[in-house]
């Protein structure tokens, strides 16, 4: 099989591509010819020894995938030869043949293109997860999405919108709001020229916002949580700003509101169950048309490196798909 390589910490430019013997499953273990594989900003960390998790050299990178289940170890119950899948495996999917556990991968339905599906676990796993587990949204509620235009915040557009929730997309700049309502937000918020709090006060009668989705942190979460509305449930999502805030805890009391932690990673791993439930209606909502993942741009395997370059350097609008 052919394989994308860190085999020394560095750029992107540092990747090789080799040929590798085919693996074969153990028990409990799923062996998935790749068809399509997703790339995303951590990508460009995991290669540099900056992001969280730090496999041992030399590894692929590439967290989620779709493919064609191609053998099953012994004890596997969910899947069978031919059965096409979508994974996530947390690295080690740039390649033409990955090795998974049963419960990193879900049922792909027909009527779905493996360059889409590629793409659906983390952005969009991570925004179902944070309105359907952790803030409980309710139709008819309030949603300020800061980020907007990144791609877990495109993706809280989306969902949120779904869910039959008001959006407010909150963004740097005027295109990026633009490309927001194009996904679905209602109203918009230009944070680099206006006051993030007093804009989502007077956006919403001065009761603020009953969900704040927030990958951003940095100044921006202090402002987010003053115009939390009461019972408001403000997410933590990450820290795309570089700095981890410092929330007054008086602000919490005051306005009786909650902030919930969203850490989908662990989250799945605790409750695959629930994980399998998210990626089964996110599946099920791209085979109606009611959600339709932007793709970037398709790359040939023998690419992955400018692919993850692209993303580095902050060029990237939705999905990078890459097909081996």
């Amino acid at each position: 099989m052919k394989a994308v390589l860190c085999r020394s910490l560095g750029p992107a430019s540092s990747l090789t591509l080799e040929t590798l013997d085919d693996p074969h499953p153990g028990p409990g273990e799923v062996k998935v010819r790749v068809k399509a594989f997703a790339l995303n900003f951590f990508d460009t960390l995991i290669i540099e020894g900056k992001y969280q998790i730090r496999p041992e050299l030399p590894f692929s990178p590439a967290a989620e995938f779709s493919g064609i289940v191609e053998a099953i170890g012994d004890d596997v119950d969910r899947f069978r030869p031919g059965d096409a899948v979508i994974g996530y495996i947390r690295f080690g999917a740039a390649r033409d043949v990955v090795i998974a556990i049963e419960d990193d991968l879900i049922p792909m339905p027909d009527g779905i293109s493996f360059e889409a599906a590629a793409g659906l676990s983390v952005t969009y796993g991570t925004t179902l997860h944070a309105f359907r587990d952790r803030a409980g949204l309710q139709e008819g509620e309030t949603v300020a999405v800061l980020g907007a235009a990144g791609g877990v915040g495109q993706a809280a557009v989306e969902i949120a919108t779904i869910m039959g929730a008001r959006v407010i997309a909150c963004a740097s700049s005027d295109d990026k709001l633009a490309f927001a309502r194009s996904l679905g937000a209602t109203e918009t918020i230009n944070y680099a020229t206006e006051p993030l709090k007093d804009r989502l006060k007077a956006l919403t009668s001065g009761m603020g916002a009953d969900v704040v989705y927030d990958p951003v942190g940095g100044d921006l979460a202090e402002q987010a949580v003053r115009a939390t509305a009461w019972e408001g449930r403000y997410l933590v999502v990450g820290f795309a700003a570089g700095e981890i805030p410092k929330i007054p805890l008086n602000l919490v009391m005051l306005k009786g509101c909650d902030i919930r932690g969203v850490f989908w990673g662990e989250a799945i791993i605790r409750d695959p169950e629930s994980h399998w439930s998210n990626m089964t209606q996110i599946l099920d909502w791209v085979r109606q048309g009611k959600l339709k993942p932007h793709i970037h741009a398709v790359y040939p395997m023998e690419r992955t490196a400018e692919a993850i370059q692209e993303i580095a350097d902050r060029k990237v609008r939705g999905k990078i798909i890459v097909t081996p």
